[in-house]
């Protein structure tokens, strides 16, 4: 299984190192993508048992150790065990991916009004 692009039920929004986004700390609009290299988690899909599964910038994530056998890169939120930060909206260029793209075709059919709320995103 690969992990270029994949759908965060959580969070409600697609992941994967192929999906272009913005740091999600507040006002960093720095640009990455939702890989498992950004994720808050150590690295972990979703985020693990401790990180929130949102994505940050190298400047947003510091490593921490919960225990020995969790250590990696958390979110301050996570590390300080508060509630994590609002998810940033999807960057410009995914959605104009997923809005012409040929592969997103059929998506693009069966989803008619997540359609129309990237359009009104742009």
């Amino acid at each position: 299984m690969g992990w270029s692009i994949g759908y965060d039920n959580n969070w409600s929004r697609d992941i994967g190192y192929g999906v272009p986004a913005y740091c999600d700390y507040p006002g960093c609009n720095k640009k990455i993508d939702r890989g498992l290299s950004y994720v808050c988690g150590g690295d972990e899909p979703y985020g693990g048992e401790n990180g929130c599964g949102l994505f940050f910038c190298e400047e947003h994530r510091e490593f921490h150790s919960f225990r020995s056998d969790e250590s990696g890169l958390y979110c301050k939120r996570c590390i300080r065990h508060r509630a994590p930060y609002k998810p940033k909206p999807e960057h410009p260029d995914w959605i104009k991916w997923k809005l012409t793209d040929k592969s997103w075709e059929e998506w693009r059919k069966n989803n008619p009004e997540e359609v129309i709320k990237l359009k009104k995103e742009i």
